[in-house]
């Protein structure tokens, strides 16, 4: 498969937030979401993913899960293979198996095994490398299972200890082009030496949290240093208010599963 190939986007899986929204995880103190607010907020994201062209598969919510609407952090998914992953909160722990049901339909399916732990929001994807957090989420059991089963489709990848987040994608993401948007924790690592960096001021830090999404750039409303930096880059964005994920230490990425 061609580079060109590998970060373009056609599908996303989502899912709506559940009446028990609020009875999530959460460690950002910012108060208690509006599940309306949250919802208008979720359909905004939606239409977003559809402008960039994407068929948008909307599965309703998991009541069991009040976290559910988070779903990136089930499963990672190429142009060959989907693992599907072992969320390193206990609390989530099978919320990955009810959207391994609906990944079967579009990928060959594999698993992070026990004793490995994996959240998605942990893997972030430049081309055909990957970069693999280690973090109190994902364990180096988790991280090495799928690094060895992204090198048997071609993919590179690198571990990167995470600290003062809670996943790599919350200070670490893919702007396309040879480009990183970075918390400065991140910026002396050798493994990306040979990237752009462009690093997030630290009173904007919940701004690193971005999502390429082919030819567009979805930035999260609030944060103007940042997206003044983002708007030199010559790519389009879209700005979106998701002040109701925040709440429950979400973002953008953490909204969708993108392939």
């Amino acid at each position: 498969m061609k580079k060109s190939e590998h970060m373009r986007f056609l599908n996303a899986i989502v899912r709506k937030p559940g009446i028990n929204y609020s009875e999530g995880i959460t460690t950002a103190g910012l108060g208690k979401p509006d599940i309306k607010l949250a919802l208008r907020q979720y359909e905004a994201y939606c239409r977003s993913l559809e402008k960039c062209g994407l068929f948008v598969e909307k599965l309703e919510p998991a009541h069991s899960f009040p976290d559910a609407v988070f779903v990136e952090d089930t499963a990672i998914v190429t142009g060959n293979i989907a693992v599907i992953a072992r969320p390193g909160d206990l609390r989530r722990r099978g919320e990955e198996n009810i959207v391994e049901k609906v990944i079967k339909k579009y990928r060959t399916v594999v698993r992070i095994e026990e004793p490995g732990t994996l959240d998605g929001g942990d893997i972030c994807q430049t081309e055909d490398r990957f970069f693999i957090g280690i973090s109190g989420r994902t364990n180096h059991e988790g991280a090495m299972q799928l690094k060895s089963i992204l090198s048997h489709y071609g993919y590179s990848a690198s571990l990167i200890e995470v600290h003062h987040t809670l996943h790599l994608k919350s200070g670490f993401n893919n702007l396309g082009n040879n480009r990183l948007l970075i918390h400065e924790q991140f910026y002396d690592n050798p493994a990306i030496k040979k990237y752009e960096k462009i690093i997030v001021p630290e009173k904007e830090a919940y701004a690193a949290n971005v999502v390429r999404v082919n030819d567009h750039l979805l930035v999260p409303e609030g944060f103007p240093e940042t997206l003044a930096k983002l708007k030199q880059l010559n790519i389009p964005l879209i700005i979106l208010d998701v002040s109701e994920f925040r709440k429950m230490d979400g973002g953008l990425s953490c909204l969708s599963i993108r392939f």
